[in-house]
């Protein structure tokens, strides 16, 4: 696909790393695609994987990874705290890149996916529990608790937070 070709040609300094790593995506029953601007390969119209390129590394993310295996622990959250279901892998050098390994976790993921498995993502309580000095000054003060209510919940939960 020549967005993909075009998206390797400018992150030359990871180019055998990227090659190498679409090489191995290639050779399983994925489609390739370019969401978000990366290299993303799919299977029955759902996102699998995407393969990008930053400043001190390369790697794969698994949109669906919290259900791999992980059995040679390469996989680490993408944002801890935040990120459910993705899981990435980094490389630094291309001698990290194990090709039967990566096959291995990507047979998985597309097994998962044939499956119908999935990260179930609770959604969050709407509820905000507001410290008592928070709830105190928006009893005091009406127009600011109007100003407060209006906010979405998240960022509701982020003030009381932040006050907490």
């Amino acid at each position: 696909m020549k967005e993909v070709e075009m998206y390797i040609d400018k992150k030359n300094h990871w180019e055998k790393e990227l090659l190498l790593m679409r090489k191995i995506l290639l050779s399983l029953p994925i489609e390739e695609t370019i969401k978000w601007g990366i290299p993303t390969y799919v299977y029955d119209k759902k996102n699998l994987v995407g393969l990008g390129a930053f400043k001190n590394h390369v790697g794969l993310w698994f949109f669906q990874g919290a259900l791999l295996k992980d059995s040679e622990g390469l996989l680490h959250n993408a944002q801890e705290g935040k990120t459910k279901a993705m899981r990435q892998i980094h490389f630094k050098t291309i001698h990290e890149i194990n090709e039967t390994v990566l096959s291995n976790y990507l047979k998985e993921t597309i097994d998962n996916q044939k499956k119908g498995l999935k990260v179930k993502i609770s959604k969050p309580s709407k509820n905000v529990l507001l410290p008592l000095e928070l709830s105190q000054f928006l009893e005091d003060n009406r127009s600011l608790a109007d100003s407060f209510y209006k906010l979405t919940p998240g960022r509701q939960k982020e003030y009381a937070e932040y006050i907490e």
